[in-house]
């Protein structure tokens, strides 16, 4: 696998435990020190830690967050489609995309938190169902990107001369990202609607996921080449042991591997080792690197890495 794409990296930063001037100070940092990208997430309650916490809400922070960058490409890792009516979606990101002169990325997923949808009264539906959802969403926001006026009668989604007005500033349309893995269906979603796609994992991982994206671009005529690769990964760059190892038991944890897996899927050590680590992801086809982070933030980290590891992988 030959990498098409250049690299680039990104941080996420999960607007949940944080005031809004701390994470407000954060993106215009990271918008100066030169990351590619900027995201939120999309959630309405903290996710892995109590839920019973201060959490902002992700499209009104993304509209106000455009105004306080001007060069980094910003948007959700991802929206959860069950959240919103694509229609009403469609009119938010071309909104944004307005208020960022033409810097939004449409991040996209099916959605996986139960509990927020419970608590809310969101209709969670089956797997299959939030993924044929999801489907007709990118059906329906593409329409309503490019089309005068949108009908559309699926499953799930029934739309009448919708019309979508003004449409967004990049044409046709803002870059899509879809998020997951899911090999026969998710897979098969991306590979005909996305611009760029975002899963976790190893490099091996993503090599084979690739291989599967490429079967189903086959399958729907589309050249999955012009797709963009992503990963989302913590960053514990020059860290002290006890910070690695606390790392390292989290995405454990989380993911429910071993420490030593799980450090494998951080971008952990210092300048050479993660220069190796971006080479790696490289040669099996992911070129944009997205750090995940919570408050506390880890300031100093995100700028070091900025500064000292960015320019060479970039070379």
């Amino acid at each position: 696998m030959v990498a098409t794409h250049p690299i680039r990296f990104g941080v996420q930063t999960g607007q949940q435990m944080v005031e809004w001037p701390t994470l407000l100070d954060l993106w215009r940092k990271c918008d100066r020190w030169g990351y590619d990208t900027l995201w939120a997430f999309d959630h309405f309650l903290p996710i892995f830690v109590d839920p019973d916490g201060p959490c902002l809400e992700g499209w009104t922070l993304l509209g106000a967050l455009a105004q306080a960058t001007s060069r980094a490409r910003i948007g959700h890792l991802v929206t959860g489609n069950t959240y919103r009516n694509p229609c009403v979606l469609a009119k938010m990101a071309a909104t944004v995309d307005h208020i960022s002169a033409g810097r939004l990325i449409l991040g996209l997923g099916a959605g996986w938190f139960e509990l927020e949808h419970r608590a809310f009264g969101i209709d969670f539906k089956t797997v299959r169902g939030r993924l044929d959802a999801l489907d007709e969403t990118c059906r329906i926001v593409k329409s309503m990107f490019t089309e005068r006026q949108t009908t559309f009668r699926g499953k799930h989604y029934t739309v009448i001369e919708a019309m979508g007005n003004p449409k967004p500033l990049q044409r046709p349309y803002p870059p899509i990202m879809i998020g997951g893995t899911g090999r026969k269906v998710l897979l098969r979603i991306v590979a005909e609607h996305a611009d760029l796609w975002n899963a976790t994992g190893e490099p091996d991982d993503f090599r084979a996921l690739i291989d599967v994206i490429k079967r189903h671009g086959d399958a729907v005529g589309r050249d999955t080449a012009a797709i963009e690769k992503t990963v989302m990964l913590p960053l514990c760059y020059r860290a002290a042991t006890a910070r690695e190892e606390r790392v390292c038991a989290l995405i454990a944890g989380m993911r429910q591997v071993t420490p030593a897996d799980a450090r494998r899927q951080i971008m952990i050590g210092g300048k050479d080792g993660c220069l190796a680590k971006v080479a790696a992801y490289a040669a099996a086809g992911v070129t944009h690197f997205i750090f995940m982070t919570f408050a506390p933030y880890n300031t100093d980290e995100i700028q070091a890495f900025a500064e000292e590891v960015m320019p060479a992988a970039r070379s």
